[in-house]
């Protein structure tokens, strides 16, 4: 049950920023599910603030995302702009 649920808010995800429906890998979807990991994590840190491998995680998350959106920035500023705009409303 749990993995479903996982599945389906990992779908979800993966709609909101995909560029076409076969989509499931370009950068704007690594930066989409990156977020929402990152999202989980910060919650789960929340709670359990001595829970170091989380945070260490968490690190890890952030800089991956990090280094996808500066590839956007430097190769396609239209998407770019757009991962930023959606971002930001989240």
């Amino acid at each position: 049950m749990v993995n479903k649920a996982k599945k389906e808010k990992k779908q979800e995800v993966v709609k909101d920023f995909q560029k076409n429906p076969q989509d499931t890998g370009s950068a704007e979807v690594q930066i989409g599910l990156l977020g929402k990991e990152i999202k989980e994590l910060t919650e789960h840190l929340k709670k359990h603030i001595h829970d170091f491998s989380a945070r260490r995680s968490l690190v890890q998350k952030v800089s991956e995302r990090r280094k996808f959106i500066k590839y956007l920035k430097i190769n396609d500023m239209v998407s770019y702009e757009k991962i930023i705009k959606k971002i930001k409303r989240k």
